[in-house]
């Protein structure tokens, strides 16, 4: 018998959390535009792109890091009309809102809403804790006593906080005592080592480059049970699922916590004149700061050294579109005008001031450039 369960009636497909994948239907029998291309979205994350079709194929530079290498659809969607997506190994955090729509580049027509829900299982982790509690049951009644609280079911919480905060915390808390010489170990969602300590003090030789110098957790954490993790200018990339776990060879706790970094959204249409992107700051910034703006492929967006606007370091597909507002470091408004904004410049862009190459600050924004196509 088959442990999923799913039904596609009214938009709205439901699947077992575990299950092997997930099919989103989309279907579309009418004339479609020249050079078109399919594009499945989710307008609560940021960025919103889950999927991009092509007529020469994927194109996933631009999409969620979250659905790396977990969506596929038809090789020969574009001919037959099902623009049908499949999503695989769901998760709960999958569930939401997702749009089918289709474009040529300069307008798009939304094709169908399907909502996923996705039904939470028993973890696998807790049934392995829970054949150990039974094992320490029979050793000794006192030792399943004293580890009790380790085995029942967490609620993971939220913590959500806008682009351009200093930092973010992520707590950890138990009652239970925890003995002197264990290892605890934060890991992000993609399995990435965020922060380790051990032995009484922080191991950051095992730290991914993504968070060096950016985390750092209270004195004597074993002590005061309090393993909370702050990480230092959060950015939209870090927002995901981190886990705490504390133990050697066997692990004595684990909890988790989903970060949400959120970046203000901006709207418009393509064909629009111009876009800002706001940056502002009440924050003192030297006249020697350099001020440089990127967009979600890390490209160099414009530049501000020294006072000055520096297209020479601009990417060529920018050239000539961006400006700032005069004396930005004066007046604190470091806001990016885009001109002639198209869909391809849809994505999260990233303000940095920094001072001898140290970031003093970062602020994201993530800029939506839309346009809606009709047929003859």
């Amino acid at each position: 018998v088959s442990s999923v369960s799913q039904h596609a009636l009214g938009g709205v497909v439901e699947v077992n959390e575990g299950a092997e994948s997930v099919l989103l239907p989309c279907i579309y029998s009418d004339i479609q535009p020249e050079d078109p291309f399919l594009i499945w979205t989710r307008s609560d994350l940021s960025p919103n792109s889950v999927h991009l079709r092509r007529e020469n194929g994927d194109d996933l530079k631009n999409q969620n890091q979250r659905f790396r290498n977990r969506t596929s659809m038809n090789p020969d969607a574009l001919d037959t009309g099902n623009f049908s997506l499949t999503l695989r190994k769901p998760e709960q955090d999958d569930g939401g809102n997702y749009s089918c729509s289709i474009s040529d580049g300069i307008k798009e027509l939304n094709l169908k809403q399907i909502h996923l829900k996705v039904k939470e299982l028993f973890p696998s982790w807790a049934s392995a804790l829970l054949v150990l509690l039974v094992l320490v049951l029979i050793v000794s009644a006192g030792v399943f006593y004293h580890f009790k609280d380790y085995f029942l079911k967490e609620q993971l919480p939220w913590v959500k906080v806008d682009s351009g905060v200093k930092f973010v915390l992520l707590p950890c808390r138990t009652k239970v005592c925890l003995p002197g010489g264990a290892r605890v170990e934060w890991r992000d969602g993609e399995n990435r080592t965020v922060h380790v300590y051990r032995n009484g003090s922080d191991d950051p030789e095992e730290q991914n480059l993504t968070y060096s110098n950016r985390t750092r957790m209270n004195d004597d954490p074993l002590k005061t049970k309090d393993l909370s993790l702050t990480l230092e200018s959060p950015s939209v990339t870090d927002s995901g699922i981190y886990t705490c776990r504390v133990g050697n060879r066997v692990i004595l706790m684990m909890k988790r916590v989903h970060l949400q970094v959120k970046a203000p959204l901006v709207k418009v249409d393509s064909g629009v004149k111009s876009v800002l992107l706001p940056c502002k700051t009440k924050l003192y910034l030297p006249g020697g700061a350099r001020v440089e703006w990127r967009d979600g492929e890390n490209r160099t967006v414009h530049v501000y050294p020294n006072g000055s606007d520096d297209p020479e370091e601009q990417n060529l597909t920018n050239s000539k579109r961006t400006r700032m507002n005069d004396d930005p470091l004066k007046t604190g408004d470091l806001s990016l005008t885009l001109e002639h904004p198209r869909f391809a410049d849809s994505g999260i862009y990233t303000c940095r001031v920094s001072i001898w190459k140290r970031v003093i600050l970062m602020k994201q924004v993530h800029l939506q450039v839309k346009g809606q196509w009709y047929k003859c």
